[in-house]
């Protein structure tokens, strides 16, 4: 007989490991099986060429939720976040630059490079997204109403909607805007300047194959904006020996509380007995009876590839067909023999260890996206360069350093029949190109090279369409409708079957938040488990 488990967890990402930790604290009897020879997901760390390395798809922290912190005690085993001096560079067409970031006086004396009424305009638009990501903040590490569960989802909405409720009437329409409008037109309800509302229009666009202009964009701005370092609200930076250390030190304190982990481990199957998940069956035909199916994949890959559709409802299965993933990503990390010298700013300083976005205006990434949905991928492609090495040397040779980059507007799916692994180096021709206009001699500087593309992205990490979050980040797949309307609240169409990936609320980037949330609805349901912390 094989052992039974009171739960097995299908990939062990940083959600799958979360989950895992605050499950097994309970007093669960948990296993991770993950498909990979490392857990971590795409928050990994890899040696890519000889002496370098660096994260392979997550790169930044910033969204990480400080309860997760303390309570998986990251800090006490090594978790180390440098912040960045400044959180961005934006080499401009004419030769010019703006730096984003470094507190607020120093931002607007940037602004004032472009325009006065701008800068004058600044506090007022960090005030506004300060309000709105802190009601976000708080709804962060709650589980959304679940449609469908009479009063009770009428209590939770009432409850999760008093944050909202307390708003002045100005912060409620800036909620609105921010939900329902797109970047371009939000940010033009604020600056006048290209460079400084490409500056915060970057966000918008970040792992999100649409234009600036699509409506709706202006939320995924948002979302990158509400999360903290080291205590600092918005900050990102640097997280030391690169993402894989935090998922390694999740592992470790995962498997001292008793979990067991199985790499190289792919499932094939969620096996399913009358209307109860029964345990999953892996590909190389081991079963492992479990009570409880909890699946860190993404809701695309679980649907589509494990779970037999004549045990998924027919209305579920149609809104799951509707269900929208695919990103716009291509992924890079080089090995570098030297800093990029950019003609905006050759020598070094702050701004190498800042997010370096090649993306001067919103029309330029309007454009990338059309490029890409005609050709598969952008003539002038939205780059941006991360050098962690600046602040953390174990990751390259003395003298030398890595480079990330995080490349935007990239078709899924290439038109015209056309396959990725054809493609991949006209793309990454592309990508490079695009960077040495603006830092001539970046292409010779290169001595080695990892690429993803988003069928790379696919194949390494199981990200279907290359989607970093799981799926898209729009108003019709957030919150009790993330995935699907009905199935908000971490829970399957099947008995047992729970959901804690990023394809779940608050959905994606590096939070934990949905690893958390889902254990604590598995304790729930669980009802002689040990209090969830």
């Amino acid at each position: 007989m094989n052992k039974q488990y009171d739960a097995v967890i299908i990939g062990g990402g940083h959600n799958g490991l979360v989950c895992a930790f605050y499950l097994a604290q309970a007093g669960l009897k948990v296993r991770i099986v993950e498909r990979r020879d490392v857990v971590g997901g795409a928050a990994v760390t890899e040696e890519f060429h000889p002496g370098f390395r660096n994260s392979v798809a997550s790169y930044t922290v910033s969204l990480l939720q400080p309860k997760v912190i303390k309570d998986m005690r990251l800090v006490e085993n090594g978790y180390r976040v440098i912040e960045r001096p400044i959180s961005n560079f934006l080499p401009q067409e004419d030769g010019g630059y703006l730096k984003l970031g470094g507190g607020l006086e120093r931002t607007q004396a940037e602004f004032r490079k472009f325009s006065v009424k701008d800068a004058e305009a600044l506090p007022a638009y960090y005030d506004a997204l300060e309000d709105v990501a802190e009601v976000l903040r708080d709804l962060a590490l709650k589980t959304p109403p679940n449609a469908g569960d009479g009063i009770r989802t009428l209590l939770a909405g009432a409850a999760q909607g008093w944050g909202l409720s307390r708003l002045d009437l100005e912060a409620k329409r800036n909620v609105l805007d921010l939900f329902t409008k797109s970047a371009t037109s939000f940010l033009g309800q604020w600056f006048e300047s290209e460079p400084v509302k490409a500056a915060f229009g970057f966000d918008a666009v970040v792992g999100n194959y649409a234009s600036p202009d699509t409506p709706g964009s202006a939320y995924v701005l948002l979302h990158h904006v509400f999360g903290e370092v080291n205590g600092k609200k918005g900050a990102w930076g640097h997280c030391v020996g690169g993402m894989g250390t935090i998922t390694q030190i999740m592992a470790k304190v995962c498997r001292e509380a008793g979990v067991e982990i199985s790499l190289e481990s792919p499932v094939d199957e969620v096996l399913v007995d009358g209307d109860t998940v029964a345990g999953v069956r892996l590909e190389s035909d081991e079963e492992i009876p479990a009570k409880r199916v909890i699946a860190n994949v993404g809701p695309k890959l679980l649907y589509g590839n494990m779970l037999d559709e004549a045990h998924q409802p027919e209305d579920f299965r149609r809104a799951m067909k509707g269900f929208k993933a695919g990103g716009g990503t291509f992924r890079m990390n080089v090995a570098l023999s030297e800093l990029p010298r950019f003609t905006a700013l050759p020598e070094p300083g702050e701004h190498h260890s800042s997010g370096i976005i090649i993306a001067p205006t919103l029309d330029y990434m309007d454009r990338a996206f059309l490029d890409a949905k005609q050709h598969g991928w952008s003539k002038e492609p939205i780059v941006e360069m991360l050098i962690p090495s600046t602040v953390d040397d174990s990751l390259a040779p003395p003298g030398q350093h890595v480079a990330s980059l995080f490349c935007q507007q990239f078709a899924p799916e290439l038109p015209d029949g056309r396959d990725w692994d054809d493609e991949e180096d006209a793309a990454v021709d592309t990508i490079i190109d695009t960077v040495e206009r603006h830092a001539p001699g970046f292409r010779a500087s290169i001595l080695g090279k990892q690429v993803l593309s988003p069928k790379g992205l696919y194949r390494k990490f199981g990200l279907v369409g290359g989607d970093i979050f799981h799926g898209h980040m729009s108003l019709d797949q957030l919150w009790s409708a993330r995935p699907v309307l009905g199935h908000g609240a971490y829970r399957g169409p099947v008995k047992g079957l729970y959901m804690c990936g990023s394809g779940t609320h608050p959905g994606g980037g590096v939070t934990g938040a949905p690893g958390h949330n889902c254990a604590r609805e598995v304790i729930a349901d669980g009802g002689s488990f040990r209090r969830f912390a």
